[in-house]
């Protein structure tokens, strides 16, 4: 990708508790997302969230398990989200849990490849 190309960004909103056959789910997509030959993915954590189920979860240290929202933010071109989108669907229906995938139109402005 190149500076003022036009790219998708592919926004997964799910649980850090959401699980995929006993494997985090955002672990299953971003390892998808790498195989697919995306550009990259990045997980980001909230602090504190709610969803359509409406119970609000919060990293609170007398938690056992740490509940909070998640994201799971993928940039790309188009010609490479949209069949990466159809791929990781089956995931979330054998999830079972809720969730919310948005795509947006938004412009490359700066790109660097790191050295591996």
């Amino acid at each position: 990708m190149q500076p003022e190309d036009k790219a998708i960004r592919l926004r997964v909103y799910i649980s850090s508790t959401d699980k995929y056959e006993h494997t985090p789910l955002y672990e299953v997509i971003v390892y998808a997302a790498r195989s697919f030959g995306l550009t990259g993915a990045t997980v980001l954590k909230g602090i504190m969230g709610y969803g359509s189920s409406s119970e609000v979860y919060s990293n609170k240290l007398w938690e056992i398990t740490e509940k909070v929202p998640l994201v799971i933010e993928i940039i790309d071109e188009s010609h490479k989200i949209e069949p990466f989108l159809e791929h990781i669907k089956p995931f979330f229906d054998k999830a079972g849990k809720g969730f919310v995938i948005t795509l947006d139109e938004t412009r490359i402005v700066m790109h660097k490849t790191g050295k591996r």
